[in-house]
Formats: C-alpha cells, structure tokens, sequence
C-alpha cells in the first residue's frame, strides 16, 4: 500500500509542477493544513470516548453489560471464556456508538484470548462483525461533518444503520454458513477415510 500512495502522490505531484506550478506548494501546505485539522478532531472524539468506557469499567457497567450479552456472545462466538466475552462485547458496543478507535483495543484483546483458546471460529468472525460493524451513533462520522461545517451533520445516521446492519448480517450468516459446509466436508472426508 505504502508503494502505491506514493507513486500516486508522485505521479500527481510531477503533474502539477508541470500543469499548475504556482498551485503546487499551496495545494501542499493546504492538504497538510486539512490533515491536521483532521487528526486533531478525532482524537479529541477518541480521548472523550474512551474515558467514558474507562468510567464505565470502574462503574462495573462493562461487566454488567458482558452478563447481559454474555448468552447471546457464547453462542454466536462458540466460546465460555469470560474474559473474551467482556472484551467481544465492549468492542461491539464501542462500535455500536461508531467509535471504532476505541473498539480496537478490545477486538485485539478478544482475539488474542480467542487465538489462546485455539478457537478459529470466533476469530474470524469477530474480525468479520469489525469489518462492518452495525453503527446505531455514527459518532465519528457525524464529529467528522460537523468540524466540516456540515449543516445537517446527523443525515447520515439512518443510512449509515441500514448500510452496516446489511453489511453485518450478510458477512456473519454467509461466514457461519460457509463454516457449516466446510464441517461437513471434512465430516464427510473423515468418513470417507474410515470406510476405505
């Protein structure tokens, strides 16, 4: 990835030297200028979100909310390691809220405990739900069109809920059921070996 930005960072640089020479420098200080603007206003989403679950894990919230979800997380991520669940539920509801920075974090966690667990089916599941996490909030997209001075910042709230509940169910049903066939398979295979 790195190779290609920067040959597309090159390509449009030499570009511009060549059509617009005065425009090039400015164009550059500008983006640089965005960039920062950016960086700064997500971060500043960050810092606040994640010292909301930092009280909500010394308020004992988290634990209460793995308890609440933890029957549903056992059986969709095949797993009884509750320091798995507590990490796989903070992540879903931190990416419920649409801040995925703060998820990560716990996503790693879980997976590492999953990975320790030898339990394939909950990593790769996990990773799927990240991947297209349902977003009731928005939150950094809505932070992102305000600092952008947009004028209807929260318009994109029920597309987005629409866009990622699709895109969520239809990746986990065809990853469980591609899972579902793929153990028949090998039950078949087994057999097959057996009877020979």
């Amino acid at each position: 990835m790195n190779i290609i930005f920067t040959a597309i960072f090159l390509l449009s640089a030499i570009t511009m030297c060549i059509t617009a020479p005065s425009d090039f420098l400015p164009a550059m200080l500008d983006g640089g200028l965005n960039a920062a603007k950016c960086c700064l206003t997500l971060a500043a989403i960050y810092v606040v979100w994640m010292g909301i679950s930092a009280v909500a894990e010394d308020c004992r919230i988290t634990e209460k909310a793995a308890k609440l979800l933890s029957p549903l997380c056992s059986k969709l991520f095949k797993t009884k390691n509750k320091e798995a669940l507590k990490d796989v539920t903070m992540n879903i509801s931190c990416n419920l809220l649409g801040i995925g920075g703060a998820a990560t974090p716990y996503g790693v966690k879980a997976v590492e405990a999953f990975e320790g667990d030898g339990n394939h089916f909950a990593q790769n599941l996990l990773f799927i739900i990240n991947a297209t996490s349902i977003q009731l909030i928005p939150t950094t997209v809505i932070a992102l069109r305000a600092a952008a001075g947009s004028a209807a910042a929260y318009d994109i709230t029920l597309p987005s809920l629409i866009a990622t509940f699709v895109s969520t169910f239809t990746g986990a049903a065809a990853y469980i059921i591609i899972d579902k066939i793929r153990a028949k398979t090998k039950r078949r295979a087994r057999r097959a070996k057996c009877g020979t």
